[in-house]
């Protein structure tokens, strides 16, 4: 087993150290900027035909003929709506050293134009270097950020490290993050906080009566277990429950080759919350915390669940298997039974469930499933916010008798090929109680090419957005 390496921690600048100058400007500034600058720059910026385009970048050369200052273009409204993080951009392409960013722009940044700025920077400079070192590693000497004024550095720091955790797992092979070594990623999260966490494990699940999470990854070598955290002794209780399916075949309905490339994210879920987690965690946020991770390899074996199947569920409820490649949804219906026991104030899942969702909305807006009005509201307000879009869906209730088979309470894999992430979202909510305050997100943790601030590989989706809508949902 290849060992982990030291994450390289994001962080900004010493704000003492020496910094260049780097102008941010918006095409509606353009020339009011270039008069503004010393002669040789404004002729040197007029010869490149620098424009403010979004994400152009240009040098701006000293007397001694080394950068003296940098400026990159802002665009205008409508360009940036296409995208985020646009900032980004100059911090891979820029010399090393201390940059300090001048705003030339139409009206004063908002608080959340210099967070996301910042934030960017930050999650530009990520690299997974576990197998390759050598290469992968952020250069020693890379541009660094002087944390903008009007920005907490501290709480950018926190929420690049948070989505780093979550791309570092996504990103790791399953031969090197199967169940056991996702155990030991969340234990170690455990330690670095102070929570205390258990670990249920193997024939353990059925004595516990956890009969999902041990059917679906009874098949695999690898033991199915579930993780449990606990952090905060005050204030409100939240508890994310995230799917933990380390690899997934699809079971005796295996997945076709090209479905099966991908399936190490399918635990996606899991290191989500786990990177929302270490936030709240590092935040100190006034709450009590739990986590829970079913953590599972949906294997093929002499062992394995099989199509046609009734599971009888944590919650009581029965499950026909019509699709073992739908198994997500089982391990987290029992996850998500144990967690609405205690009755939380919140309680979230995070999964990468289906493809429909997908399909729906495409990769980089993930759907939320709630049918609390305030909470959406607020979820929305955080997803806007913090650069993190999201989507609401509906929990469409007519669609139940879509999911209820006959043969059993429920059917785990509807026919008929429509409104497949809604159906898996209606599964779930059958196992929360009516009462509770529940909302269900069904992301997909994977940048399939790369973007500003996000490399292809695993990404955080929804974490920023549920935390900035902590405050206003738990009134902390």
């Amino acid at each position: 087993m290849t060992a982990p390496t030291e994450p390289d921690l994001p962080a900004f600048a010493d704000p003492a150290a020496p910094a260049l100058p780097l102008h941010v400007v918006e095409q509606a500034r353009l020339g009011e900027w270039r008069a503004g600058l010393p002669a040789a720059q404004a002729a040197w910026a007029e010869a490149a035909r620098f424009a403010g385009k979004l994400g152009e970048l240009l040098l701006l050369p000293g007397a001694d003929g080394r950068p003296a200052g940098a400026a990159v273009g802002w665009g205008d409204a409508p360009a940036r709506a296409r995208g985020r993080f646009w900032l980004a951009r100059a911090a891979t392409d820029l010399p090393a050293g201390g940059w300090r960013i001048e705003w030339h722009l139409a009206r004063a940044p908002e608080p959340a134009d210099l967070d996301e700025a910042a934030l960017g920077w930050l999650l530009a400079a990520y690299r997974f270097a576990r197998y390759r070192p050598q290469t992968a590693a952020p250069a020693p000497g890379r541009a660094q950020l002087i944390a903008p004024e009007g920005i907490d550095p501290r709480r950018i720091e926190i929420l690049a490290r948070s989505e780093a955790l979550t791309r570092d797992l996504v990103n790791t092979p399953a031969s090197d993050m199967g169940p056991a070594e996702l155990e030991t990623a969340f234990l170690h999260l455990a330690d670095r906080f102070g929570a205390e966490a258990r670990v249920i494990r193997g024939e353990a699940l059925l004595e516990q009566n956890f009969p999902m999470i041990h059917a679906v990854g009874r098949a695999s070598t690898r033991a199915p277990r579930l993780l449990d955290l606990r952090w905060g002794g005050a204030g409100p209780l939240l508890t994310l429950v995230g799917k933990g399916v380390c690899f997934d075949t699809g079971g005796l309905d295996i997945k076709p080759a090209s479905s099966m490339g991908l399936m190490k994210k399918d635990m996606g879920g899991a290191a989500t919350v786990m990177g929302l987690a270490q936030a709240i965690m590092a935040l100190d946020l006034p709450l009590r915390l739990r986590v829970l991770v079913p953590a599972v390899e949906n294997a093929v074996g002499g062992d394995a669940f099989r199509p046609q199947d009734i599971l009888t569920s944590r919650k009581g409820l029965t499950v026909e298997i019509n699709n073992t490649d739908a198994e997500g949804r089982l391990v987290l219906a029992d996850a998500l039974a144990f967690g609405d026991e205690e009755r939380p104030d919140l309680m979230i899942s995070m999964a990468t469930l289906t493809g429909a969702a997908r399909v729906a909305l495409g990769p980089d807006c993930p759907p939320f499933f709630t049918d609390d009005e305030s909470l959406a509201a607020a979820l929305a307000g955080g997803a806007a916010r913090s650069a993190d879009p999201l989507w609401r869906l509906p929990f469409w209730t007519p669609y139940e008798t879509m999911i209820e088979p006959g043969i059993a309470d429920l059917d785990n894999a509807p026919g008929g090929g429509m409104a497949g992430a809604i159906t898996a979202a209606l599964f779930l909510r059958r196992f929360v109680s009516d009462a509770a305050r529940y909302a269900h997100f069904d992301i997909y943790a994977w940048q399939p090419a790369a973007a500003p601030a996000r490399p292809k590989g695993g990404v955080q989706q929804g974490a920023r957005a549920i935390l900035a809508a902590l405050p206003e949902v738990l009134g902390l």
